[in-house]
């Protein structure tokens, strides 16, 4: 039975007693209730007269489309095209999630090279002001423009002030440094007058019995030749420079190259090492010098290009406090920097000196600069006044290479005419050793850290005893130049002089000390 409003078949069935006429309950109390009256017959009709019909609930009746095959498959159509509009729209939301996402990624990555570069800046700007309140206070007009500004770790030198003349305007060496290099001067002053001679020092025995262990080819073939040698006595780590304008740090106990600097435009001349914090400096024949600053992975990246002398940079040389060094360069001047920032800080010239600076040195105390000239004068300065104290005359040639020995009281110098020494309490020269022929200049000279043993490079590397101004100072042996050049450029102390560092003219770096059969007969 059938509703007779609706057609279909009415889930709560009612009756009326007036027409005998099935509804829908829902609907026939809806149409008493707007108009009173049996939508069939027209005739007065109230809920009074309307009885329900009692039905079975456990089956329900099936709507007319599920009654056959056509309406099911009809059904199943509307259900199926239902699920696919409902499947585009997910996929839709989804790819415009997916936009979001990535739009989100972009937007924090960029965010983060913002907050990187921002920190970077704040890092630089707080070193140079910790330095600017280091130094004096310069007067207004010179204070506003004379910023050196840090680029990609590059200081930009155009950005000083210049003076007359053209010269650039330096902050000076203010009296807080002066402070930090006098008080350094006494600390290490009273500890030398405890310091005693390691009982780990090589004895003159072990180095009688000296031969290669090692040769190791660090620089290109083109260009061959090392120049300079500097050694991390706390790492062993062997630094050179080459012709090739590269430097190279090799590990001398693994024997394995660690890293290869390049940059420079024309050969390196000196290389050095600062104690702390894995900085390496190196000064070229390109008229600059670099500041490389280490990283935990053994890479080095250059921190700053200095550009302040207008020749080539023949030296480096670094303070004992490790924040200063000093640059010496062909064009009559040596530099004073402050090492975190690369500032210079003065630039010393002294008008009657014509003569171009080959080598430079810091005494073991730090307030002594000694320094080569091409004109074959050694030049002392006193670092805090930036005056030159005295002058050593007597070789012929280029003063190629200075030493300070660790007790202070030593100096070796090396030119064209072999090595003297000299008293520094009495500023003369007490002795004088001419090893080679008139055509072979003497290349280097060292003393050990214990200031116990001399190194000269020329021909070949002697190693003397160090004795003192009226003992002699004999010479313990006669190492070869197994170059083939027959000249040996550059040689340093290792460790407790348990080895010999020498660079010479074919590219190879060569280590002498005792063959490892000879190790323990020598403790013993």
């Amino acid at each position: 039975m059938n509703c007779s409003i609706s057609g279909e078949v009415p889930e709560e069935p009612v009756v009326s007693t007036k027409s005998g006429l099935l509804y829908e309950k829902r609907l026939i109390e809806r149409h008493i209730s707007d108009y009173g009256k049996c939508p069939v017959t027209g005739e007065v009709l109230t809920m009074d007269d309307i009885v329900p019909v009692k039905t079975g609930k456990i089956v329900k009746p099936r709507s007319l489309t599920a009654a056959s095959i056509p309406g099911m498959l009809g059904m199943f159509q509307n259900e199926w095209d239902a699920l696919m509009l409902s499947n585009f729209a997910l996929e839709q939301q989804l790819h415009t999630a997916r936009q979001e996402l990535s739009h989100a990624l972009y937007q924090h990555d960029a965010a983060c090279r913002v907050i990187a570069r921002l920190k970077k800046e704040r890092d630089e700007a707080r070193s140079l002001l910790a330095q600017a309140e280091r130094q004096a206070p310069l007067p207004a007009s010179v204070a506003t423009a004379n910023v050196s500004a840090l680029s990609n770790g590059k200081r930009a030198a155009e950005s000083e002030d210049m003076g007359p003349g053209g010269k650039r305007m330096r902050r000076g060496v203010s009296d807080s440094i002066i402070a930090e290099l006098t008080e350094c001067n006494a600390a290490l002053s009273q500890q030398r007058k405890k310091r005693q001679i390691p009982p780990t020092l090589a004895p003159i025995d072990a180095l009688e019995r000296y031969t290669q262990l090692s040769s190791h080819p660090l620089h290109k073939t083109n260009k061959p030749g090392i120049t300079s040698i500097d050694i991390n006595l706390s790492k062993d780590i062997v630094a050179t420079g080459g012709v090739d304008s590269s430097a190279v740090l090799f590990d001398r106990t693994s024997g394995e190259i660690l890293s290869t600097l390049n940059g420079h435009s024309k050969k390196v001349t000196s290389v050095k090492f600062v104690a702390q914090n894995d900085v390496f400096l190196s000064g070229s024949a390109d008229k600059t010098v670099r500041i490389w600053q280490g990283s935990e992975d053994g890479k080095y990246d250059c921190r700053h290009i200095l550009k302040d002398h207008t020749a080539e940079v023949q030296a480096v040389t670094v303070h004992a406090t490790n924040n200063y060094f000093v640059t010496a360069s062909l064009d009559t001047t040596w530099c004073f920097y402050d090492l975190s920032s690369g500032l210079c800080l003065t630039q010393v010239e002294d008008p009657s000196n014509s003569m171009g600076y080959t080598s430079a040195a810091f005494h073991p105390d730090g307030l002594i600069l000694g320094t080569g000239t091409t004109g074959a004068t050694v030049r002392i300065w006193d670092v805090k006044s930036r005056g030159n104290v005295a002058n050593f005359d007597g070789h012929t040639g280029a003063v190629t290479a200075i030493s300070f020995s660790e007790n202070g009281y030593f100096l070796a110098t090396a030119a064209h005419d072999g090595v003297k020494l000299w008293d520094l309490r009495k500023l003369k020269n007490f002795r004088s050793f001419e090893l080679y022929d008139q055509d072979t200049p003497t290349n280097s000279v060292d003393f050990d850290h214990s200031g116990s043993y001399l190194a000269i490079a020329g021909s070949d590397i002697r190693v003397y005893q160090v004795g003192s101004v009226k003992a002699e100072w004999n010479c313990i042996k006669t190492l070869p130049d197994l170059s083939g050049t027959g000249k040996a450029t550059c040689v340093k102390f290792g460790t407790d002089a348990k080895y010999l560092a020498v660079g010479s003219m074919d590219r190879n770096l060569r280590i002498f000390g005792l063959p490892e059969g000879d190790d323990a007969s020598t403790e013993s």
